[in-house]
């Protein structure tokens, strides 16, 4: 038999996965109760789920036989007014994780490099792994800002770009507009992840006129509820838009999520209704996370919290919340042994993680 690991790309035969999130069914089974009982906060995902538009667009539409447009007209024509650049400026993608991808096939080639500030959201390292390429970890600060001139100091004749969200995937933190200036400065493909935004309402979009090197990303996993529909988009210099949409391929965005897509723009003020009652919610959850002995919870500005557990005891406390059905999200690395991430739910949930704390660090105490 031939040995096809032989005719597989090196680096892709390496590849280190990138973990997403199970399915409740799994979760459930896994932890041995019923499905009702899974809490489910450990993907950052809207507990409010989508627009009741969405389902009576979805259901409403008869053309699904067609493929969707190519150039996107309606889509990009919508993003424009709901990021407030024209929409030459726009490209769509499946998921703002593709135009990361796409980013990084424009621009690294097998042994080029980008720099991410750690800890950070991993499919910046995962998606440079599969463009041969490599992703330089910076640490940043004690307080998880990102460092300056460390990153300065990073750079190589190798270096393409530097990946960043805002507010930080984990973290929660912001990076300011002084801080993107100085990135920005170097010359390097400077890529600002905004997909917590609507939970903080702070954007670099109106730096974009200014820089032809940066770029900001939006989805609508998050404030809109798509995740399991794949929506989002880059804002970007209009010769870069323009070379992307020649290079995607033609129908990236399915009909079912431009519709949805399209629904959730006519529904904002609901939406956004939501997203307020997410992030007074990531306030009690904060004060009430305070409060328990052992756990220091950093201040947030997306719809998660991190928290730092006892020295040691991280993963025995995130096992003890899963056996009693509630899936965060644990973090076992170097940066973060100790740390689990809390996605803000609804109020019961929230109650349903503060009961399972407590029990957990009782048991691994």
């Amino acid at each position: 038999m031939p040995n096809i690991e032989n005719l597989l790309l090196p680096h892709i035969y390496r590849l280190k996965t990138y973990q997403g999130v199970s399915p409740s069914e799994t979760l459930a089974e896994e932890a041995g109760i019923p499905l009702e009982r899974v809490i489910r906060l450990n993907g950052n995902e809207n507990p409010y789920g989508p627009s009741p538009q969405v389902a009576e667009a979805l259901g409403a539409f008869r053309d699904y036989n067609h493929y969707p447009d190519p150039a996107q007209r309606k889509l990009r024509a919508a993003l424009s007014d709901y990021l407030g650049v024209p929409a030459a400026n726009i490209v769509a993608g499946n998921g703002s994780d593709e135009i990361i991808d796409l980013l990084m096939r424009m621009f690294l080639a097998p042994g080029d490099e980008i720099i991410i500030p750690v800890p950070t959201f991993g499919m910046y390292s995962f998606s440079a792994d599969v463009a041969g390429a490599t992703a330089v970890s910076v640490p940043r600060d004690a307080n998880f800002d990102i460092d300056i001139e460390a990153i300065r100091l990073a750079i190589t004749p190798r270096t393409k770009a530097i990946f960043f969200p805002t507010p930080n995937n984990p973290t929660g933190n912001l990076v300011t507009a002084a801080q993107t200036r100085a990135l920005l400065d170097t010359g390097l493909l400077v890529v600002a992840d905004e997909a917590y935004y609507d939970f903080c309402g702070a954007t670099l979009m109106p730096l974009l006129p200014e820089y032809r090197n940066l770029v900001v990303l939006r989805t609508f996993s998050k404030w809109a509820g798509l995740a399991g529909l794949r929506i989002g988009a880059g804002a970007m210099d209009t010769e870069l838009a323009a070379t992307m949409m020649g290079m995607k391929p033609p129908y990236n965005v399915n009909l079912a999520a431009e519709i949805a897509l399209l629904a959730s723009l006519a529904d904002t003020s609901n939406l956004l209704a939501r997203v307020q009652s997410i992030v007074a919610e990531r306030a009690r959850l904060y004060e009430l996370l305070s409060d328990i002995p052992g756990i220091e919870p950093w201040p947030s500005q997306a719809n998660f919290i991190l928290c730092k557990m006892p020295d040691g005891l991280g993963r025995a406390v995130y096992e003890g919340l899963c056996r009693r059905g509630v899936f965060l999200r644990y973090f076992d690395n170097d940066l973060l042994r100790d740390y689990i991430r809390v996605s803000v739910g609804k109020p019961e949930e929230t109650d349903a993680v503060i009961a399972g704390f407590r029990a957990a660090l009782a048991e691994a105490a």
